[in-house]
């Protein structure tokens, strides 16, 4: 594990606390029985805003904290513990380190502040279909009368349904770009999407919507080093999801009775329970690694990222699988939360890259 300080030790004292009175799995499921839009509770948005989690990343001079990524992990995984839906890392994670490093320094005095104030989300509009591939975007940006003409679609947008403005990811002669759209932009359509997990998501269609040539973020490599520091921090709430399935599991094994005694006690769970500790702590040490990599601005920093949302995405899916196993017939039941974590480990492992992905990303970063 990561050595704390004071600080981090009491930010993650108050995020487990503030989750678990203020936004249990109960949560969740109030939101899977209501209606679609937002896809979150934007009164709990505001008290994350208000406890300045949407400024860790954001600079002072934006009202922010800057306490870097390991500080957002931190929080990330709380809010993956019990399932919490949020903007939270599409915008304060996505959308504030592309206002930071993009580039723009009039979008990032314009936006940066209603970020970390809470007034204000921005969505990432990056994938175009089931397969996550940033680098071959199908949506295009031609220049025209002193701006530029979007032409194109994305889905999903995560968090599409509560964004006021979208980072778009665009191909141009000079390569892939991301621009800032508003979400009244004329010709921009926004369609809701259902998925097996509520998170807001929408289907965006760009119908010639025009952008000012300032509406461009142009720091080169930006959309790679977005999606890393975006990538690290879903892991770490891939890590509360899985940590969590396997408390909740392992308090199952010690209390449930079966031919008379508790079942913890048969040695083949105990081999299932003991292999899924092996691989939580290692993934753990990868996340942890990969957040403090960006941190430092490591070479190896791309790389560990991909490795840390590969093992996030390999552990989150069998501790979903095993949770429901184990538990019996209970986890199969609609009523259990074994269910809502498989969906949830399922939907964060396709999010920027899954297990495939990353894998084969790391090999080619490192030449094989």
């Amino acid at each position: 594990m990561a050595v704390l300080n004071e600080e981090q030790r009491m930010l993650r004292d108050a995020a487990e606390a503030w989750v678990r009175d203020r936004a249990p799995v109960t949560a969740l499921r109030a939101l899977r029985q209501g209606t679609p839009a937002p896809g979150h509770d934007p009164a709990l948005y505001a008290e994350m805003a208000e406890m300045g989690w949407t400024g860790i990343l954001a600079g002072e001079d934006h009202g922010g904290s800057d306490l870097g990524l390991l500080t957002m992990g931190i929080v990330a995984e709380q809010l993956g513990r019990h399932l919490v839906t949020s903007p939270l890392v599409s915008s304060g994670v996505g959308a504030v380190s592309a206002l930071r490093l993009g580039g723009a320094p009039v979008l990032a005095d314009e936006w940066l502040p209603a970020i970390v104030e809470g007034r204000a989300v921005l969505a990432l509009a990056i994938d175009e279909g089931p397969r996550h591939d940033p680098a071959a975007p199908g949506l295009t940006a031609a220049r025209e009368g002193g701006g530029w003409r979007l032409s194109g679609a994305k889905r999903p947008v995560i968090n599409g349904l509560a964004a006021h403005a979208f980072l778009v990811s665009a191909a141009t002669p000079d390569g892939v770009a991301l621009f800032l759209v508003d979400a009244g932009a004329p010709g921009l359509t926004i369609a809701p999407l259902k998925e097996i997990d509520v998170r807001g998501a929408a289907l965006c269609h760009f119908d010639g919507v025009m952008v000012a040539e300032d509406a461009r973020l142009s720091t080169p490599g930006l959309l790679d080093g977005v999606l890393d520091r975006v990538r690290a921090v879903v892991a770490a709430e891939m890590l509360g999801t899985a940590a969590q399935a396997f408390d909740t599991t392992l308090d199952y094994l010690k209390t449930r009775m079966q031919f008379g005694q508790i079942i913890g006690r048969f040695q083949a769970l105990q081999h299932r329970a003991a292999a899924l500790y092996g691989e939580l702590e290692l993934t753990r040490s990868a996340v942890e690694a990969a957040l403090a990599a960006l941190d430092d601005a490591a070479p190896d920093a791309a790389s560990l990222v991909s490795v840390a949302k590969a093992l996030a995405g390999d552990l989150v899916r069998r501790m979903g699988a095993e949770m429901i196993q184990l538990h019996g017939g209970i986890g199969m039941t609609d009523e259990h939360d074994a269910g809502l974590y498989l969906k949830r480990g399922r939907v964060l492992d396709m999010s920027y890259g899954d297990v495939a992905f990353h894998r084969e990303r790391y090999a080619l970063l490192n030449g094989y």
